[in-house]
């Protein structure tokens, strides 16, 4: 199912271009690394807050409104320069051993992202100050750095698998 879209893809005027251009790739990797790291610096500092790091310093609800628009701007930037360096050669990337580790984290990472916000999150006003939270939320921030950590190693892993 999967591999006559990325063929699409690959085949595509983008990924002639990026396959062609000069320096598109190298550039694309850089924005895609700052994207990278607009996503994970902020989640990972939510998610040390989450495991009760700064309780006395900073709310919850404080926490999740300064730093999660960022993760959101570098989820973005992340995905759509993924997509745009994935379609250089799709076909390729695919067939690597670290292909569908990553796959899989970035859904599971996806997936606890939503569990975590409609879940116990909704009920945040109840624990906000709390210098213990809910054991889902300290779950969720350890998926949530497991799961983020395991997508960066696979990233790397896809050049030389």
């Amino acid at each position: 199912m999967l591999d006559p879209l990325l063929m699409r893809l690959q085949a595509s005027a983008l990924g002639d271009l990026v396959r062609n251009a000069e320096y598109i790739y190298p550039i694309l990797e850089s924005v895609h690394i700052l994207g990278i790291a607009l996503l994970v610096g902020p989640a990972f500092t939510f998610d040390f807050r989450l495991l009760g790091v700064g309780h006395r310093v900073l709310s919850i609800t404080t926490a999740a409104r300064y730093l999660l628009p960022v993760s959101h701007v570098g989820l973005i930037v992340a995905a759509i320069t993924g997509i745009t360096l994935l379609s250089a050669q799709a076909t390729v990337v695919a067939d690597t051993g670290a292909a569908p580790w990553k796959l899989a984290l970035l859904i599971l990472a996806g997936l606890n992202a939503l569990v975590f916000h409609y879940g116990v999150y909704r009920h945040v006003d109840r624990w906000t100050d709390a210098a213990v939270t809910p054991i889902a939320a300290r779950v969720a921030a350890g998926v949530s750095m497991t799961a983020w950590t395991g997508v960066i190693l696979a990233g790397r892993f896809l050049a030389y698998t």
